[in-house]
């Protein structure tokens, strides 16, 4: 067993009990049962779902249906939270309805590039590993709670309160992050699709502001879903609003964009456009001034 062998066998019961914590601490005030817990139910679901998609994935030694069993994942869960929800109300709708369009809206993307390229070039090598590709699907069980985790605790919660400001504010972050990630998708998207652009970097349209606008649009909408559930949130159950602060540290610290950046300064380093680009464009943070 190799050292990425070793650490993957390491990683996936730290991951299951970070799970677990936040699923105690999600359902504050009731006492840690997975039966009468809706939102300790969640996140056995978020989990339990990656490991039966896992199976016929590793089988196939295929990686096709991560991103959309990752998308039913927060659907499902959030739909039965919803339809346990003992005092359903106007911000448990809103927030529900918040996943679902983030969910569909990402899922049917990515599903249709990994459709279209055929791979996704992350799982090139631990697919055919079965430790390194089972802790890439338990690692989505956790990626799955955490960000979706103020929103299923708000939901679960049988403390209530009328909308007000927050919920204003949460809206309106939600809103313009999901605008800047379906824009920065949907210009990348384009961009790829001109033959006359293949082998060359995006440097238009939000991409000329910032070098992974997605992901920026990506923690600001979750920020958004934390702001509208911090009402409700009673104990233990504020650890939540740790949720776009990882988020933001798995796509600036760990898989999203170191990963894309080496994958380009590989490409395109040295030369004078792409280091000239990187230079001037904020690597998250879009820049709001002209040039």
């Amino acid at each position: 067993m190799n050292k990425d062998q070793r650490n993957a066998l390491l990683a996936i019961p730290a991951v299951i009990t970070i799970g677990w914590v936040f699923a105690v601490t999600g359902d504050s005030g009731r006492g840690m049962n997975w039966i009468s817990s809706p939102f300790a139910c969640a996140v056995l679901l978020a989990y339990c779902l990656q490991w039966v998609a896992f199976v016929p994935a590793y089988l196939g030694k295929t990686e096709r249906y991560f991103d959309i069993v990752g998308s039913a994942t927060y659907i499902l869960a959030t739909s039965m939270l919803l339809i346990l929800s003992e005092s359903l109300d106007a911000r448990s709708v809103i927030l529900g309805l918040m996943v679902f369009i983030w969910a569909f809206r990402l899922g049917y993307f990515l599903f249709m590039r990994i459709h279209k390229a055929g791979k996704d070039a992350r799982f090139d090598v631990i697919k055919t590993c079965f430790v390194r590709f089972l802790a890439a699907w338990t690692l989505q069980g956790l990626w799955i709670t955490f960000t979706a985790a103020a929103a299923w605790t708000a939901i679960a919660s049988n403390y209530k309160e009328p909308l007000g400001w927050y919920a204003a504010i949460g809206m309106m972050l939600w809103l313009v992050g999901i605008a800047i990630e379906v824009v920065a998708d949907r210009q990348k998207s384009q961009f790829n699709a001109n033959p006359e652009n293949k082998d060359k970097f995006i440097r238009v349209g939000l991409w000329s502001r910032s070098r992974h606008p997605n992901y920026f649009g990506e923690i600001l909408l979750w920020s958004g879903v934390a702001v509208i559930a911090i009402p409700v949130l009673q104990g233990w159950q504020w650890i939540v609003l740790s949720s776009p602060i990882f988020v933001t540290f798995l796509l600036t610290g760990v898989s999203g964009i170191p990963l894309l950046e080496k994958r380009s300064d590989d490409k395109w380093g040295g030369q004078d456009e792409y280091e000239a680009y990187k230079k001037l464009t904020p690597v998250l943070v879009p820049r709001l001034w002209w040039r």
